[in-house]
């Protein structure tokens, strides 16, 4: 299968007798975990995914809602039905016609397959209707102010039914979907290239002929490769080659101010490895919090660049719980608290991908809870390895990053809800549900506000994740590449970018 699937990457890529064939190649932070959309769980596979499977819309550099597939949405007076309208002449990479049918067969699947990662995302939505071929009408059981934000994301993206029937179950091996890119082939942890798709509704603002992208966790490694010309555009710049970047007259750096984060998944009751003294213990986290310097550790990994954080929303956002500041280092009160626990020299291991920021993040946590008498051993893995083990419980604690949504929704409830589809440490509390819930069914932003302060309330201090870091995006490309925009949520897409 890996031979068959380097020649069809080869094949594909090679353009026809006397033609330029332009490739765009894009250095990722890591590889990616599938092609599937309704099961992606990395950054990476979102900037992959958006090259290859349309989205009903999209948010633009102002985080603005702008048409994708639906060429125009509408709300009902009670804002328990929204209307989409679709594009005329919409097709498949396959030739299928994308129509009201495609998807409502789409959002079904997303809704109600069992490893689906976006079940939670659009809960509230109850039956959908397609009047006609270009109308889908989505009926929901209560108001839902992030489904718009949903809809611009993985779970507005749109496969080919066929494929999906014809896959029986393995439909990341040959995806099929509505993109400006059509995949050719992968070899993990190498490549996953593609070539554009002449059918797309927007296909004149794709330049390339070719995208590769290639994974490579070394941020130096990915900058070295830039800098020799092995690749036009990178992502995740380390905090400390930004300066020499900006100096550099044959690159060009583009920054964008997130709002994801980086936290601590504690595993509380995800299978048998949460049986362990921090999974059942709130006091043993608590301590390992206490521990923390969130400020030395943004200076130490990323010279100050990013922003601490202890919530899943950063600092100065509406919707930050000011009830909760950021509370300074307190070896002290660790070390009480271990005691208390009965834990004085407790002892955690945490998972980490296998990437220098991550890596280095750990090691400097490792050495400050080992003041409170904590010893952590690191246990790193490639992200999509280490991603699979999030998925299965297969952990005690986990170091990971969220990229972020323009709704704070979608920073907040899949983690927190007990059937959230992100809530890997699988903390449950009805209370916590009930807060969120509400916070879906009004579009009032100080009510909101104050039922995710009610919500945070009970998880925050349970710490079954503890925040560390608001995350900047940071990426570079090659002089003779232009038309690339840096975008809040830390996408890349790929429209209107032209190699000269």
């Amino acid at each position: 299968m890996l031979r068959r699937l380097v020649l069809v990457a080869t094949l594909a890529a090679a353009p026809a007798f006397g033609q330029l064939a332009a490739t765009l190649r894009v250095g990722l932070a890591s590889d990616i975990d599938t092609l599937d959309p309704v099961l992606s769980n990395t950054i990476a596979g979102r900037s992959v995914l958006t090259a290859l499977c349309d989205k009903l819309l999209d948010i633009d550099a102002n985080l603005a809602f702008v048409p994708r597939l639906a060429e125009s949405w509408s709300w009902s007076d009670d804002r328990r039905a929204l209307t989409l309208r679709l594009r005329a002449g919409l097709t498949f990479h396959d030739g299928d016609p994308i129509d009201a049918e495609a998807v409502r067969f789409s959002l079904e699947r997303a809704a109600t397959l069992p490893s689906s990662r976006r079940r939670s995302e659009i809960a509230e939505i109850a039956a959908i209707e397609t009047p006609d071929a270009r109308t889908v009408v989505l009926r929901l059981s209560a108001p839902s102010a992030p489904l718009l934000a949903q809809l611009a994301d993985r779970a507005g993206m749109i496969v080919s039914p066929r494929a999906v029937r014809a896959a029986e179950g393995q439909f990341a091996r040959a995806p099929i979907c509505s993109g400006p890119f059509v995949f050719t082939g992968m070899v993990p942890q190498d490549r996953i290239d593609f070539r554009r798709f002449p059918g797309h509704w927007n296909a004149a603002a794709v330049q390339v002929e070719n995208l590769a992208f290639r994974p490579m966790p070394d941020s130096t490694v990915r900058l070295l490769n830039l800098r020799s010309g092995q690749l036009d555009l990178m992502e995740r710049v380390a905090a400390s080659d930004v300066a020499a970047l900006r100096r550099d007259p044959r690159l060009r750096f583009a920054e964008a101010r997130g709002f994801g984060f980086t936290s601590i998944i504690f595993n509380v009751g995800n299978g048998p490895r949460a049986r362990n003294p921090f999974g059942g213990d709130p006091r043993l986290r608590e301590a390992f919090d206490r521990a923390l310097d969130r400020d030395a550790l943004n200076q130490v990994v990323f010279e100050g660049t990013n922003t601490p954080g202890n919530q899943p929303i950063p600092p100065g956002s509406p919707f930050y719980a000011p009830s909760f500041p950021m509370l300074p280092r307190d070896i002290a009160a660790a070390r009480r608290l271990l005691v208390d626990a009965g834990q004085p020299a407790a002892e955690v291991t945490m998972l980490v991908p296998n990437i220098p920021e991550f890596r280095q993040m750990a090691e400097v946590m490792q050495a400050m809870v080992r003041e409170a008498g904590i010893a952590m051993r690191i246990e790193t893995r490639e992200l999509a390895t280490a991603a699979q083990m999030m998925n299965t419980g297969d952990f005690q604690a986990f170091l990971i990053g969220w990229s972020g949504r323009v709704d704070p929704d979608g920073n907040i409830f899949a983690f927190n809800h007990c059937r959230g589809a992100n809530n890997d440490s699988k903390f449950c509390d009805p209370r916590v549900d009930a807060a969120l819930e509400s916070a879906r069914a009004t579009v009032d932003p100080a009510e909101r506000a104050r039922f995710y302060n009610e919500a945070m309330a009970i998880a925050l201090p349970a710490r079954h994740r503890v925040y560390v870091i608001h995350e900047a995006w940071r990426f570079a490309h090659a002089v003779r590449l232009s038309g690339f925009r840096a975008v809040p949520d830390g996408i890349m897409r790929m429209e209107g970018i032209r190699l000269d």
